[in-house]
């Protein structure tokens, strides 16, 4: 398999982490691909119409894509728990939390661009603080909802890219929070996560 990815993307990393945490990472071929809203590239968007990474191409079948759909289809593929829960309480507790992570990185790309990649004049700040106010609001969460005794799953790992890219990109900080710095720091020396670092810039 081959996985169109981006080093400094929080999408991209969540699915090379899923699949480093279920032993399939030695049978991606991981190959780095610029991708912007400004930027069109004509591999990725061969693949993908949105032209957004990641993007799983497999050697029968089509393209998949989005972090989301690449993780649940990894999870069919190895013998060991499945990292996106089968029924019950767990399997909601896991989606949610990895819905909530993927909003949070969402908000935070579009941050971005209220404060860093739109030329300022087009900035719009009443947006930037609806924005900072969704961010602080999900940590206040976070906080409280997050298990940190739970088994690992999907939700984990899409929460644990996207605050590591919440700290690379220097938005704002969820370190006020202690049970969930706690948690972060923890899972921030996985192997998975080591092997993973995010690097590299935006090209817009």
């Amino acid at each position: 398999m081959i996985l169109y990815y981006q080093t400094h993307s929080p999408f991209a990393r969540k699915a090379l982490v899923f699949a480093n945490e279920a032993g399939l990472a030695a049978r991606i071929e991981v190959i780095h691909h610029e991708t912007s809203p400004t930027r069109r590239n004509e591999r990725v968007y061969a693949e993908n119409p949105l032209g957004k990474v990641p993007v799983l191409l497999r050697a029968v079948g089509p393209a998949i894509f989005d972090s989301d759909v690449i993780c649940a289809y990894l999870d069919t593929l190895h013998d060991g728990r499945r990292l996106i829960p089968e029924s019950g309480d767990a399997r909601w507790n896991a989606l949610v939390l990895q819905s909530v992570a993927q909003g949070l990185a969402q908000t935070g790309i579009n941050l971005r661009w209220e404060t860093a990649r739109r030329p300022e004049q087009l900035r719009y700040a009443i947006l930037r603080d609806g924005f900072v106010e969704k961010i602080q609001a999900t940590y206040d969460w976070l906080e409280t909802a997050l298990d940190p005794t739970a088994p690992l799953h999907v939700g984990h790992i899409a929460l644990a890219t996207t605050l590591s890219w919440m700290e690379f990109r220097d938005l704002p900080s969820f370190r006020a929070r202690t049970r969930l710095t706690r948690w972060f720091d923890e899972f921030e020396q996985r192997p998975s996560m080591l092997a993973t670092p995010l690097f590299g810039e935006t090209h817009d």
